[in-house]
């Protein structure tokens, strides 16, 4: 199957809420296996899509005299179509975890009207063999994730960072504890960033480790923003006040960490985050911390969590942390000023772009 690689820069509301990824400096991914290029170009093109394809999606083809003949290059076209449409689907599950079939036709065909394409592309992977993806059925509603294979799959396209320690989202998707719902906030938030264009869906990364003497930070997500910082994102439906407390702690030490290595004659030796985020010449300060405040049953609402959350926090000037709820930044726009402030006293909110620099 071949996987075309996803341009860089990010999100609408999904079917139920969403999840994502943080970015330390990637990896390059190994080189696709015979294997694994043998395995996709085996996959069975579509050619008689459902409802018609948005433009670049289905084109048809010039004129011809001869009869019989037009049919062939529209199922030329169709065939690329499909097979561009499933790669990319294999790639934003793989680094998401999950997603639902509208948030993934609101990430890859915006401008189509029904999820008859990405549907279609869903079933093409879960029909390989072994099967790329998988699915789980709750509440008349599916959500869907890479099996192993397709992670390996993913993989050697190239176009992910390191796999090290990427997980399918089986149990994720299956869970009755909530952890599916966090997981689906998360990949609205990155609907939203991806429609504002403040960030692309494929510069996410969920879940990576950072290393602080106390042991790892794992950030929901990382995301490149689109002027080239990098910003750490924080999905709280149901954790404690005091949980929520203890994470801005864990960031202060993972800012604090000492250095790593020696360093060389031509430069001090750097720790992790300066040497993950602060580009070669440290030009770049600490990355952004953004809450986002999602609902979740039987909890109080986002909005009352938020403020409750700033009259309880300290803040840190070294860090610039600025929260949001779910609902603002899908209706508003992670691009408008939907974001407030931690420590200023005040509930006045800025744009992302806005937001002041930690000292």
């Amino acid at each position: 199957m071949t996987i075309a690689p996803d341009p860089h820069t990010p999100p609408v509301l999904a079917d139920t809420a969403a999840t994502a990824s943080p970015a330390p400096s990637p990896a390059t991914s190994p080189a696709p296996s015979p294997a694994a290029s043998s395995r996709r170009l085996a996959v069975v093109a579509d050619q008689t899509p459902d409802s018609p394809a948005p433009a670049g999606c289905n084109s048809s083809s010039t004129g011809t005299d001869v009869p019989g003949e037009a049919s062939r290059p529209r199922k030329a076209a169709a065939t690329k179509a499909g097979a561009d449409l499933r790669g990319e689907v294999l790639l934003t599950l793989a680094r998401l975890r999950l997603a639902t079939p509208r948030q993934l036709k609101a990430l890859l065909l915006p401008h189509q009207q029904d999820t008859d394409h990405v549907r279609r592309a869903l079933r093409n992977l879960l029909a390989e063999s072994p099967a790329l993806v998988g699915r789980t059925h709750r509440a008349q509603q599916s959500y869907w994730y890479c099996t192993p294979a397709g992670l390996a799959e993913a993989a050697a396209s190239g176009e992910l960072a390191s796999p090290v320690g990427r997980t399918t989202g089986k149990r994720i998707a299956a869970s009755k504890t909530g952890l599916r719902e966090h997981g689906l906030a998360l990949v609205d938030t990155v609907i939203a960033f991806h429609q504002a264009e403040v960030a692309d869906h494929a510069d996410w990364r969920v879940e990576v480790a950072h290393p602080t003497p106390a042991g790892n930070l794992v950030p929901d997500g990382v995301v490149l923003l689109a002027d080239g910082s990098s910003a750490f994102v924080e999905i709280d439906r149901t954790m404690s006040y005091a949980g929520l407390l203890a994470k801005l702690e864990r960031y202060d030490a993972y800012r604090n960490a000492p250095a790593s290595g020696r360093g060389n004659a031509a430069r001090p030796p750097r720790n992790h985050w300066q040497e993950t985020y602060a580009c070669p010449s440290l030009e770049r300060p600490f990355p952004l911390l953004l809450f986002v405040f999602a609902p979740a049953k039987r909890r109080a609402a986002p909005k009352t969590r938020e403020a409750a959350f700033h009259d309880r926090a300290r803040p840190n000037w070294r860090i610039t942390t600025a929260t949001t709820t779910l609902h603002q930044l899908i209706h508003d726009g992670a691009d408008r000023p939907v974001w407030r402030i931690l420590g200023r006293g005040e509930e006045d909110r800025r744009a992302l772009t806005a937001l002041p620099k930690p000292r």
